[in-house]
């Protein structure tokens, strides 16, 4: 067996398989489930991967397929992949009746987490040939901003998520006075005029205070003074009448209303008694005809338990609760205060900085909506947390942007060389391998722009143009008994100002060929041996990209 030619051709069939990038350890798989007996020279077949791999890596992908198909071509026939599993089916779903929920509360700038949960929750409801509903859960005037209704509006949107009706969940605030009114008639709620950290202490120890004892008449007197503004923040808050000796924390008498007077987004001053979350969901499910619940288990089974018996005394329908793991993104910051500081210590651009997971910093990165669901779907609903590392979106979105994305030159740290003897050309070049598309021009004279050193006495090869050593012409024909190094470059004539913003925040600086100038802004394109880049801003003197992925 020779092992070069073995390693060869599966190096090459891992490079096409994987848009001209090998990887040494899938490799090494190959080779050993092949054949088994050579691990016991692990170390050095290591080696040699390592360096095929390398000098595969090199290549471009039309050269990759090309070499796999002169030496192994019955590794270039596609298999059919298997059909990918969906999400599993739901409890108690019948077609045309589920009704499924998207409930962002406008206080913070989303990102890929909640769109994860948003796509499940918008991919069942479609799934049953159902209805979707978007929550704006805004009963927090305090957290609520205007900024932020317009950013999670846009981000549906680009999520490509339309649902069959949209609420502001502020707007039914005298409905939720009227369910509150109907626990306080029938002695289920009370008003409390008790510290805080009294509340704590008594409800730590299954303690009920006096203010519990009161008439319902006398509890209906002071929810309507709150409700004309007659009490202080702090001074008194809307209890439910739980069960005090719970081992569950949350059925002893939890907060169901507290008085805010900071003005609303939407609503201005027109309210200063608001709901708190557990009542807000149970009251809007009902309203919305939510019939299915998917969300992260974060919310935990005791939060459960207490809205299934707020249900239980209002009279509402129970709905079927599916709680998957979290999804945690490896190395991200997600949680909004700590990005807000990032931003006033300047130490990222904004919400769309590169180094962020929010849905604004993956648009600008030229991430694909359709990578989210496919990420959403491979991900599942495990009970357990999710942790997704950005090679795997990374991963999911090259596939989809590879077939499509043009392909260009751009030399980062630019180095100018002039090439004797070199004929002037008109290269025409494919704008992508695998499809037919007009050529990019690209006018030569001898001039060019390189990032790599070059060393005397080696064959060098421009990609696609020509060979040369010592900086001298030596043919324009590929010739593999040349094994002249390949680099990329940019005719001098030719080239404009090109940056790329990387994911550590820092600029990559170099030059790009003239045809990148019909690139249109927010298109993605794949800098060759570079990587997948997103147009972001077309300015007078240059071109600003952000970069995607490899």
């Amino acid at each position: 067996m020779d092992i070069k030619n073995t390693i060869l051709k599966y190096a090459l069939q891992n490079a096409v398989k994987f848009s001209g990038k090998a990887n040494p350890g899938a490799v090494i798989g190959k080779i050993f489930a092949e054949n088994p007996e050579l691990k016991a020279q692990a170390k050095e077949i290591g080696k040699k991967v390592a360096e095929i791999v390398k000098k595969v890596n090199s290549m471009t992908l039309e050269e990759q397929k090309e070499k796999l198909e002169a030496t192994a071509p019955e590794l270039l026939e596609e298999k059919k992949e298997k059909k990918k599993k969906g999400l599993p089916p739901l409890k108690n779903a019948k077609k045309g009746e589920v009704v499924t929920r998207i409930p962002p509360e406008p206080s913070k700038y989303l990102h890929i987490g909640h769109a994860l949960s948003f796509i499940i929750n918008y991919l069942y409801a479609k799934k049953y040939d159902g209805k979707c509903v978007v929550r704006y859960e805004d009963t927090n005037p305090e957290k609520a901003e205007k900024e932020y209704y317009d950013s999670i509006a846009e981000d549906l949107k680009w999520l490509k998520i339309k649902p069959n009706k949209k609420v502001i969940v502020s707007n039914d605030m005298p409905k939720f006075y009227k369910y509150a009114e109907e626990l306080i008639k029938k002695g289920d709620a009370y008003v409390c005029f008790c510290s805080r950290e009294t509340m704590s202490d008594y409800r730590a120890k299954g303690m009920i205070c006096s203010c519990r004892e009161k008439h319902p008449m006398q509890n209906m007197d002071e929810w309507k003074n709150m409700l004309k503004g007659k009490y202080k923040e702090g001074e008194c808050v809307l209890r439910l009448k739980g069960i005090m000796d719970d081992p569950n924390m949350a059925m002893r008498d939890p907060v169901l209303f507290r008085i805010i007077y900071a003005k609303h987004p939407v609503q201005g001053k027109k309210y200063s008694v608001w709901p708190m979350y557990d009542f807000e969901n149970v009251v809007e499910d009902e309203l919305c005809g939510i019939t299915h619940i998917m969300r992260s288990n974060e919310f935990g089974a005791m939060r459960i338990e207490l809205q299934n018996y707020l249900k239980l005394l209002l009279k509402f329908r129970r709905q079927e609760v599916v709680q998957y793991g979290r999804f945690n993104i490896v190395g991200a910051i997600t949680q909004g205060r700590e990005i807000r500081k990032l931003i006033e210590e300047k130490k990222v651009i904004g919400w769309d900085d590169p180094r962020l997971v929010t849905i604004k910093a993956l648009r600008r990165r030229g991430i694909q909506p359709e990578a989210l669901y496919e990420l959403a779907q491979e991900a599942g609903m495990s009970t357990s947390q999710t942790n997704i590392d950005w090679t795997v979106l990374a991963a999911i979105n090259r596939k989809i942007i590879d077939p499509v994305a043009n392909r260009y030159f751009f030399v980062k740290n630019p180095v100018r060389i002039k090439i004797k003897n070199a004929p002037k050309i008109t290269a025409r070049l494919a704008l992508h391998p695998d499809k037919k598309r007009r050529a990019r021009v690209l006018h030569t004279d001898g001039e060019f722009y390189i990032s790599d050193k070059l060393k005397k006495g080696v064959n060098y090869r421009l990609m696609h143009l020509f060979n040369f050593k010592n900086n001298t012409f030596i043919s324009e024909e590929y010739d593999e008994n040349l094994r002249a190094k390949i680099i990329h470059w940019v005719p001098v004539k030719d080239a404009v100002k090109v940056d790329v913003l990387m994911p550590d925040g820092v600029w990559a600086k170099g030059v790009g060929e003239k045809s990148l100038l019909k690139v249109k802004e927010g298109e993605v394109v794949q800098f060759e041996r570079f990587g997948f880049v997103r147009l972001d801003q077309k300015l007078k003197t240059k071109l600003k990209f952000w970069y995607a992925h490899d």
